[in-house]
């Protein structure tokens, strides 16, 4: 980040400013009660709903996500989440009793605090959502917090810098607008802890910043999540999944299916299956629905993708479905990709649009073999009827996260943690995970007095 225009000074010194008052205010924060902490959590939720219809329309303005999509990731998701922290808060900050392993007439117990001044960096692809998430668990654990969403979503920055405002004095949390260099001098400061959500790339330097001060991170990362279909799968819910998964967002998450691995005789009907739902899902007039599909975020980033798409292509790849890329209006019609190699870009990084490669082969242990040789993916899909081979495929691979015979529903399900490992990404959140990612675990023994 060294080579980004530097922020501006009266930018730094506002930065600077509010770092202090919540450096001295956090220990007021920390000795907060439950009570105290569910007032806070239930005033951001009745902002968020106050706000829905300008959520909705900033996301809009900045995405041209689809409304429905919206409503359920940036609206609807950040309430159930802060909610769920509301119901949750008061179990979650009970002392865990331990008994002394020496002398059982001591007392032992492990005490969750906060962990102190927070900064949540925010990603573009589910801008409110990947923020508010983290600010609730934040708020929850009792620390004071910093909050930067992405520069590429502008509209969606000013309205969530409004639901702060409303709900909190700038000596707990604090939301700052701007460009990447705002971000550059968040980093400077010594955080006690650091949440990001966002590339690989940029995460590198997110750890290095934080490291300056030796201050925790929680990264939310990425990678090229596989699925492997095992032979005698539903070939047609799957072609389904598929199609559903890479419409949602435009295919622009995390945790997106971003290769395949099905038999050879298989290929076909997944192809022709993918084709059909697509079909089903976007193409009824016979146009594209625009309004069904989010377009690609920037120029850049869909300047990338055509670049994957046609470096497979010239390389031997086969446009089995789709293809269509409109860069008038950056949208990328869902396509699936056959007769990939691994000597392809599109093989090498994370797609993030609704592309799709798809390899095929001849026994488990070989894409076993293909993902061990990659770094950790954030997200694995197996479809199968076979526990052995589902067995087998957890056992000789490490990802963030999995869902068998279907996609997603491990995000999903918040008793689960959320987090990816290595290059997907280091922590985890969600529920009583978040909780504990903006908490230290405290251990306390206390001496029983003498008679």
């Amino acid at each position: 980040m060294s080579s980004t225009p530097q922020a501006a000074p009266e930018t730094v010194k506002e930065i600077e400013r509010i770092f202090a008052l919540q450096r001295e205010h956090q220990w007021d924060v920390k000795a907060s009660s439950a009570a105290e902490r569910k007032a806070k959590l239930a005033r951001l939720k009745a902002a968020v709903e106050a706000h829905a219809d300008e959520i909705v329309a900033a996301v809009r303005e900045d995405t041209r996500k689809p409304e429905a999509e919206i409503r359920v990731t940036e609206v609807l998701n950040v309430l159930g989440n802060i909610q769920l922290n509301i119901d949750s808060v008061e179990e979650w900050m009970k002392p865990v009793e331990v008994t002394p392993s020496k002398n059982a007439g001591d007392k032992a117990m492990i005490v969750p605090e906060a962990r102190g001044v927070c900064l949540i960096l925010g990603p573009w692809n589910f801008p409110l959502g990947l923020t508010f998430g983290p600010l609730a668990a934040a708020v929850a654990a009792g620390n004071c917090c910093m909050v930067k969403l992405t520069d590429l979503c502008p509209a969606t920055a000013r309205i969530a810098g409004k639901i702060v405002r409303e709900v909190f004095d700038e000596n707990e949390v604090a939301l700052f607008e701007g460009e990447v260099e705002v971000a550059q001098a968040l980093l400077e400061l010594p955080f006690n802890h650091i949440f990001f959500t966002g590339s690989t790339r940029v995460g590198k330097i997110v750890m290095a910043a934080a490291a300056k001060h030796l201050a925790t991170v929680t990264l939310e990362l990425g990678g090229k999540s596989p699925v492997i279909i095992d032979e005698g799968a539903d070939i047609d819910k799957i072609a389904a999944d598929l199609a559903g998964a890479k419409q949602f967002n435009g295919g622009q998450a995390c945790i997106c299916p971003d290769y395949v691995f099905v038999k050879e005789d298989q290929k076909d009907r997944l192809v022709e299956g993918f084709k059909a739902k697509v079909a089903e899902n976007l193409y009824s007039t016979g146009a594209i629905d625009k309004e069904s599909i989010a377009q690609i975020v920037n120029k850049s980033n869909f300047a990338r993708v055509k670049g994957l798409v046609d470096d497979a292509v010239e390389k031997g790849a086969k446009v089995a479905a789709g293809g269509t890329l409109e860069e008038e209006d950056l949208t990328v019609h869902p396509t699936m990709l056959t007769d990939v190699t691994p000597q392809m870009k599109i093989l090498q990084e994370e797609i993030f649009a609704p592309v799709l490669p798809v390899m095929t082969y001849d026994d488990l242990d070989q894409v076993i073999g293909y993902i061990e040789a990659r770094d950790k993916p954030l997200a694995l899909y197996v479809y199968s009827d076979n526990p052995d081979n589902v067995r087998k495929v957890l056992a000789r691979t490490s990802s963030g996260g999995v869902t068998v015979n279907g996609v997603f529903s491990h995000y999903l399900e918040n008793r689960l943690p959320f987090g990816g490992v290595n290059g997907s990404g280091m922590g985890s959140y969600h529920g009583h995970f978040g909780f504990k990612a903006f908490s230290h675990d405290r251990a306390v023994y206390m001496h029983q007095e003498a008679a």
